[in-house]
């Protein structure tokens, strides 16, 4: 008897296998004929609403559609009963960084402390709130910072971040600037400053769209410029 139903049960499976297969096929065929500007469709997927499947394309841009892949649906998918915003929770997710696999050659630190704990940083010395949070992290002890310079408000946040990364001291030049509005050093000739574009494509592969932007050793990625209690905080989470 147990061999039975486990034999129906397999044989169950493989059915809703094969119709998912032929749906998700269906709804690619569908989209893909009808809007030819989306190249291609990294997966499709049910939600909790019937007949509504997820559309991910790009990596992390997330869409809706029928089962026929008649309709579009751009926006969040929110459950009501659970108050959670569920499209939000799926492009975090998708976008979620882990923290040591951040490529910190690409950024320069800065310790305080006996810099236990650690935190990584996007920021474009152009950036006003840039410049409120640093003024305020003053005040945070005990933590190493990753610095990764984020030039993504045009070519002059380039020139400076450039010229902050080729300083001799890139750590003090930042603080300089930022903190105590000192100039920038002179750009040196012949420096090296190709990480500051792959800080670029790192930041974009991640979604990462604003400065500041924080990164905790837990994963938790915070954007904006928040104060250093709750930076405090949020570094204290991160270690339990």
């Amino acid at each position: 008897m147990k061999t039975l139903l486990k034999s129906l049960l397999l044989a169950v499976a493989v059915l809703l296998a094969h119709g998912a297969t032929a749906q998700e096929a269906t709804i690619r065929k569908a989209i893909l004929e009808r809007l030819p500007q989306i190249k291609s469709i990294d997966e499709v997927s049910r939600t909790p609403m019937p007949g509504v499947y997820e559309l991910r394309i790009n990596g992390s841009e997330i869409y809706y559609t029928d089962a026929q892949g008649n309709y579009l649906i751009e926006g969040n998918v929110i459950d009501l009963r659970a108050k959670r915003n569920l499209t939000e929770e799926r492009v975090t997710k998708l976008t979620a960084i882990k923290f040591d696999e951040l490529p910190i050659k690409d950024a320069f630190t800065i310790v305080r402390g006996n810099g236990k704990r650690k935190l990584a940083v996007f920021e474009d010395p152009n950036c006003g709130y840039c410049k409120r949070f640093e003024r305020d992290m003053q005040k945070i002890d005990n933590v190493t910072i990753y610095m990764f310079l984020y030039p993504i408000l045009g070519a002059d946040s380039a020139e400076k971040s450039k010229a902050i990364w080729c300083s001799k001291d890139p750590a003090k030049a930042w603080q300089d600037w930022m903190v105590r509005d000192q100039a920038i050093p002179a750009l040196p000739a012949g420096c090296d400053t190709t990480a500051l574009s792959r800080n670029v494509d790192l930041g974009r592969n991640y979604k990462i769209t604003g400065t500041p932007t924080l990164v905790f050793v837990d994963g938790n990625r915070v954007p904006g410029a928040i104060d250093s209690k709750q930076v405090e905080k949020l570094l204290t989470d991160s270690k339990s």
